[in-house]
């Protein structure tokens, strides 16, 4: 893993000064994106660069020295760069939720200590999820005390990012039966990160294994998460935001990669036309496709500017946050469909043509169709339903 100097990290001002610097990175993350995906080769420098530029600190707060940026603009950051690479951008989507989850539970020493670690170019990954567990919730992973000292045992998967990380939050069980948000240091002895994920999508992720053998916890970072219970939060609707705007720069890549394939595309014979892009069919599916695109950015942005309207207010009520989750669940359900169906619609009018392997046009419906899978649309469906036909508020957790 490379490290950083702390010098060389650019502290993001304001919400321009956050876009300007997705582009940056953006266009970077782009050159080497396909020999990457290809070869299942981790983007280091690409990452590098994001931290580089300050964007993973972009919505610590004001008073910790971030540039708190709107939520509109960090689904925009989000888009820019998933749009480029779909592994680099999901890959700081953990980071900034766990911030944010830090900002609401942890104490003011806590937050200074690690939102400046943050700012000086270091990175937190996730060690939420355990495989072989009857639900996502459920932990096998637990914390003890020894002789006054604290040290946390487990194994994670799904841990996005671990391979770029300099911290690791690792959720485990108390001894007293609540979880909590450990926070120890990739180097810490018993840690061991393997880059043993192998989805056919999003493949340079580094979603893989955490082996927290005998790891002592410094208490100083011992996050208590039944604070998140306290009062009411949206922490699970911004959470999904990022998911949300990740979808879209899918959708989006895979929308600009089928203008460029149907121009070189052949018109199939019955048509009778000079060429592909004249076809009404493809017309029509083309013209479908920018609607569910256009759609699900304009619900995203009306989800982002919705969590805005909160993050103005000292305290928000069950009913906003509920709301909040909503919106965002809107928003998924089109970001969903649109990746998904861009991404198949771009190798049917592409013809067969877009089907060769030096293309790599089918990285936009593997990466669709494994992260459209955070956090299934059945169920916010359903959660839509229940809450215009019965106002059932949607459950509290990171998953809507």
């Amino acid at each position: 893993m490379s490290h950083l100097i702390s010098d060389s990290v650019h502290v993001v001002k304001n919400d321009q000064d956050a876009i300007n610097a997705a582009y940056q990175v953006a266009d970077f993350a782009l050159e080497g994106r396909n020999e990457r995906d290809q070869k299942r080769q981790l983007p280091f420098a690409e990452i590098d660069l994001f931290s580089q530029k300050g964007l993973g600190g972009i919505r610590i707060p004001k008073k910790f020295g971030g540039a708190f940026v709107s939520n509109k603009t960090l689904a925009h950051v989000f888009r820019i760069i998933n749009k480029a690479d779909s592994s680099v951008g999901q890959i700081p989507q953990n980071q900034i939720a766990l911030l944010n989850m830090i900002n609401i539970m942890g104490t003011e020493p806590q937050k200074t200590f690690i939102f400046n670690e943050i700012l000086q170019g270091k990175r937190l990954a996730n060690g939420g999820p355990e495989r072989h567990t009857k639900d996502t919730k459920t932990l096998h992973t637990l914390l003890t005390v020894e002789d006054g000292h604290y040290f946390v045992d487990g194994e994670k998967f799904y841990s996005t990012g671990s391979s770029f990380a300099h911290w690791l939050a690792i959720k485990a069980i108390h001894p007293e039966g609540h979880v909590v948000l450990v926070v120890v240091n990739h180097q810490a002895t018993g840690v061991e990160v393997v880059d043993n994920w192998n989805g056919f999508g999003q493949r340079t992720t580094s979603s893989g294994t955490v082996k927290l053998n005998h790891v002592e916890v410094d208490p100083f970072l011992i996050f208590d998460e039944r604070l998140l219970g306290n009062a009411p939060n949206y922490r699970g609707a911004f959470s999904q935001l990022m998911q949300v705007a990740i979808d879209v720069g899918i959708a989006e890549a895979a929308f600009s990669d089928t203008r460029s394939a149907v121009q070189k595309a052949r018109p199939i014979v019955d048509a009778n036309v000079e060429k592909a892009s004249l076809e009404h069919y493809t017309l029509q599916e083309v013209g479908k496709s920018n609607v569910l695109l256009d759609a699900a950015i304009l619900l995203l942005d009306e989800a982002a500017e919705y969590l805005d309207e909160l993050d103005q207010l000292n305290a928000v009520t069950e009913e906003q946050a509920a709301k909040a989750s909503i919106l965002v669940a809107e928003a998924k359900i089109y970001a969903n469909d649109a990746a998904l169906h861009i991404s198949e619609k771009l190798l049917e009018l592409g013809g067969s043509r877009s089907s060769l392997s030096q293309h790599n046009l089918d990285q936009h419906w593997r990466n669709a169709r494994v992260h459209t899978l955070h956090d299934p649309v059945r169920w916010k469906l359903h959660a839509l339903g229940d809450y215009y036909l019965n106002h059932k508020l949607p459950a509290r957790h990171a998953w809507i």
